[in-house]
């Protein structure tokens, strides 16, 4: 069975845009999608940050078609009024990461979460990684 990797808004968004330095560990994320060798799971929260990002880099049209891609290449998992409230109890400083975690642990078997900033999931209860520190994870497994 492939692992589950929950990615946040962040990392999508420098795939999709090509932000340097954080595109080619990104890149390498959703190749592994791909090819089977992972499985991405995304929040639909995520669906609204990148298309609000990525309308800035790319206008209207093209942020819509990268939102299509993304229903085709993930997993998007919802976040219900039960994830709002954990998020609430969850003490992160960031509102919208507590968020992305909650969620995140509502896909069963879910080995890790990936995102830029891994600062702000201090308390989290599973693994958390940037891309690039995933990457070399399970390269040393």
């Amino acid at each position: 069975m492939r692992p589950k990797v929950f990615v946040d808004s962040d990392v999508i968004i420098d795939f999709f845009t090509d932000r340097e330095p954080f595109a080619n560990p990104a890149s390498t994320l959703f190749e592994l999608n791909e090819r089977g060798k992972l499985q991405i799971y995304i929040s639909a929260v995520s669906i609204v940050n990148v298309y609000y990002i990525t309308r800035r880099y790319v206008g209207h049209q093209k942020a819509l078609d990268i939102i299509g891609t993304l229903t085709q290449i993930t997993e998007i998992v919802g976040t219900t009024k039960k994830e709002i409230l954990h998020a609430l109890n969850n003490h992160f400083k960031d509102f919208e990461d507590s968020v992305q975690y909650s969620t995140a642990l509502t896909v069963k078997g879910i080995e890790a979460i990936i995102t830029r900033n891994v600062k702000d999931y201090t308390k989290a209860e599973i693994a958390v990684f940037t891309a690039e520190n995933y990457l070399k994870f399970k390269m040393n497994e």
